[in-house]
């Protein structure tokens, strides 16, 4: 197969398996072949078929397979959980990722609650350094859904009970493993979105701010919807 560069050449090989499979040529589970055989049949260096076969796995469309028989091929579809308004594609176990979330999501108004009874003045600091971070990175999914996990982590740090915050992070901690991408939901516009997001985690730094337990617990239930 011959193909030409538009971008990188790495990126021409990247584009080339993916219409393979968009096309139906391939299908998930078949496979694709070993570094060398895609060196050979693309006339690539060695160095750009390995940063295609990255660029592949990164983006979930290829897995690798060693030994015997092994080499490279086409990944299950990945399945999407919905965290609030954010959708998450997930590897692995969806099923055990949705009841993380939903066993997190019912923690949340004692965690908030907790954060407002015994924040204290380094704490908001740190809590509104998070904000203007999370502000700032509005148009990126990835890079967001990133500073809200820092926060509900610095938010759960705050409180005194040590089992709750345990149970707390080994629950997002769960979610972060098997989430490779997040998005928005369809119904919303991007600026839609991220200014909701924004409003709604704002909203509870306030209540934590305040130190009143029942706004807290009101602006976490908020922010699961």
């Amino acid at each position: 197969m011959a193909i030409q560069s538009t971008v990188t050449r790495a990126e021409s090989l990247v584009a080339h398996i993916q219409d393979r499979i968009a096309a139906g040529e391939l299908a998930p589970g078949d496979r694709v072949g070993t570094r060398k055989e895609l060196q050979e049949e693309s006339g690539m260096a060695r160095g750009t078929v390995i940063e295609a076969v990255r660029l592949l796995q990164d983006r979930g469309v290829i897995t690798v397979r060693p030994g015997p028989g092994g080499g490279l091929f086409v990944a299950e579809p990945s399945s999407v959980v919905r965290l609030g308004r954010t959708l998450l594609t997930v590897e692995g176990d969806a099923a055990g990722v949705a009841d993380a979330i939903a066993v997190r999501e019912e923690l949340e108004p004692l965690v908030t609650e907790l954060a407002a009874r015994h924040r204290t003045a380094a704490d908001v600091a740190d809590l509104r350094r998070l904000m203007t971070v999370l502000e700032d990175s509005a148009g990126d999914p990835e890079a967001f859904i990133r500073t809200v996990w820092d926060l509900h982590r610095r938010i759960v740090a705050i409180g005194p009970n040590r089992v709750l915050r345990e149970t707390y992070l080994s629950l997002e901690t769960y979610v972060e493993q098997h989430a490779t991408r997040a998005s928005r939901e369809r119904s919303a516009t991007n600026s839609e979105y991220f200014a909701r997001r924004i409003d709604v985690h704002r909203a509870l730094v306030d209540a934590i701010e305040s130190g009143d337990a029942a706004s807290a617990r009101a602006a976490a239930q908020a922010h699961a919807h």
